[in-house]
């Protein structure tokens, strides 16, 4: 595996799952707002936007944790709707996000990126897979 390869698969594991997680509506209710579960929004928001990417703008994730431009695109779509959450709790609790009125928009735009990225992430197992396959034959 090259080490581009290396650093795309180190920063997916990572950045797939919080994707999930904000298009999962029941996950938010039983995970973030249990205070005992180590997953929160504080979590979610280090990911993407300090850690494994920057969702305000996520250009410069491509190759890094993003597959493709349709990836950054709609990165960039689910980073200006978490913004408008964020500015719709001024409490930065949670329950406040979970609760703003524009928390359906957070949800949707992580589901049309977790879609598009699982997606890519199968195409390109099924493509070491093959490559496999036709090495050992």
């Amino acid at each position: 595996m090259s080490e581009d390869a290396r650093l795309l698969a180190n920063h997916r594991v990572h950045v797939v799952p919080v994707v999930l997680a904000l298009a999962n509506p029941p996950w938010q209710q039983a995970v973030w707002l249990d205070p005992s579960a180590f997953e929160n929004l504080e979590h979610i928001f280090h990911t993407l936007f300090d850690d494994f990417c920057d969702a305000a703008e996520p250009e410069g994730c491509l190759g890094v944790s993003l597959r493709t431009e349709e990836e950054v695109a709609l990165m960039r779509e689910l980073g200006i709707t978490l913004n408008a959450a964020a500015a719709e709790a001024p409490n930065d609790t949670d329950a406040e996000y979970l609760q703003a009125p524009s928390w359906p928009k957070v949800v949707a735009a992580a589901g049309r990126l977790a879609q598009v990225m699982v997606a890519n992430d199968l195409k390109e197992l099924s493509a070491l897979h093959d490559a496999d396959l036709s090495t050992s034959t």
